[in-house]
């Protein structure tokens, strides 16, 4: 049956779609407050050993929330595909501000030892939670919310929100930079960014309680009741979420290899940028915060151009454009920025590297979402995206500077073309989701 467009008004979808993609920049924003500052409260949880032993363990307990990423992606999708995907988004939220408020309070080694890393580890963990199951019901709510024709446009905002939480933690941080010294940044001013976070995800969450659910949704729980006896009881019990996701081995397998390369590189050239212009280029914390803000501000604007372009041309030539430049430009783009001293041409070959990069993540939601149908979506979207994230993309980080610490840090260049170079072979051998009228499956 081809799912129908939601039963609201383009006003009431509009404004839904824009409150569920503010949640997803406010959970987004908490997510990566945490490495944008790891180079000032590194040293407050972790204070023995050199610096990059310290980013080395941050960055540990950064990968070690991405694990919890498929927990969260199992539980709250099944929760989406079961209970609805506003219900999933607003639990989602309200995890997020508990992680960051954790982080916000906890004390330091000097004060309580080694329950200070684990405080630490434990917020993680939930922010962890509430990611993996972000990811999957926010793709589907968006997915599901936007009209046939513009599917992939509005679809990018699961990115464009992505990317703009990372923005958003890097304007703080320039701002803390401004009015704060190294030393009072390092010994609290870490901890507001923190704080902004929780107060912003109750923002998000009164925001959530006004949005419409999906007719596709409904419309699923309308004609998929279980059937009843006479005393209305269950004639027999639904099979798990779990259970119905691996009927479809290969839409999960395909999540997985269009995942694979393009997590890696999103995580390298965002998260990891900065640390390797600082630790590999040379660049002082304030020049390489300002140079990731201005790459970033740029790359925003990649996400709904590519994404208007993949409805008008089709999603898989987009992923093609992605798949070509990461396998053949990532080893050269890399020892061209380890080299650079001059702030304009390393911003110059991020902002490339982000424009390759884009042809990914401007459609990942929304083709994620196209090869599942309604009552698997959320789960479907989400979980195999999740195992991808925490293997490849939740340790681009602990894998480059394992690799710096060792003195090969150009194996980790050749990890991403590789790993870029499977998932061009996916795209190559993978059919068009978005459908010749834009509909999605919902048998």
């Amino acid at each position: 049956m081809a799912q129908s467009l939601p039963n609201t008004t383009s006003v009431s979808r509009l404004r839904s779609i824009i409150s569920g993609s503010i949640g997803n920049l406010v959970e987004w924003y908490d997510w990566y407050a945490y490495s944008g500052f790891a180079l000032y409260f590194a040293p407050v949880f972790f204070p023995n050993g050199n610096d990059t032993a310290k980013l080395l363990n941050t960055a540990a307990i950064f990968a070690v929330g991405f694990l919890m990423r498929p927990l969260g992606a199992w539980l709250l999708g099944a929760y989406a595909d079961q209970h609805g995907r506003r219900a999933a988004l607003l639990l989602s939220v309200r995890l997020m501000a508990g992680g960051s408020l954790l982080i916000a309070i906890a004390p330091g080694y000097s004060r309580i030892g080694v329950l200070a890393p684990a405080l630490l580890l434990l917020a993680r963990l939930v922010q962890g939670l509430s990611v993996g199951g972000e990811y999957g019901t926010s793709a589907t709510y968006l997915s599901e919310m936007a009209g046939a024709r513009h599917r992939g446009f509005w679809s990018s905002f699961q990115y464009l929100t992505l990317m703009g939480g990372q923005l958003l933690a890097l304007v703080v941080l320039l701002g803390l930079q401004q009015v704060m010294s190294p030393v009072q940044l390092g010994e609290w001013g870490w901890r507001i960014p923190f704080v902004i976070g929780a107060m912003a995800a109750l923002g998000a969450l009164y925001l959530r309680t006004h949005m419409g659910e999906t007719a596709a949704f409904a419309e699923q729980q309308q004609h998929g009741q279980p059937e009843t006896d006479d005393e209305g009881l269950p004639v027999r019990s639904r099979p798990s979420q779990l259970t119905v996701l691996l009927q479809y081995p290969k839409a999960v397998l395909t999540v997985v290899g269009l995942t694979l390369g393009g997590t890696l590189a999103f995580y390298t050239y965002t998260t990891y940028a900065q640390k390797f212009l600082v630790n590999t280029s040379g660049f002082s914390k304030e020049s390489a915060t300002l140079i990731s803000f201005g790459v970033m501000t740029v790359a925003l604007l990649f996400q709904p151009l590519l994404g208007a372009i993949s409805d008008k041309v089709g999603r898989r030539p987009v992923l093609l454009m992605f798949g070509i430049g990461a396998t053949l430009g990532t080893v050269p783009l890399l020892r061209t920025l380890a080299q650079t001293h001059d702030a304009w041409v390393a911003a110059g070959l991020l902002v490339a590297a982000l424009f390759v990069v884009s042809g990914y993540t401007s459609i990942s939601a929304v083709v994620k979402a196209e090869l599942f149908p309604t009552e698997i979506r959320a789960l479907g979207v989400g979980l195999p995206f999740a195992l991808t994230v925490a293997i490849f993309g939740g340790t681009a980080e602990y894998v480059a500077l394992f690799a710096k610490d060792q003195g090969v840090e150009e194996w980790f260049y050749w990890y991403v073309t590789v790993c870029a170079l499977i998932s061009l072979l996916v795209y190559w051998h993978m059919g068009e989701t978005r459908a010749e009228k834009g509909q999605m499956r919902h048998d």
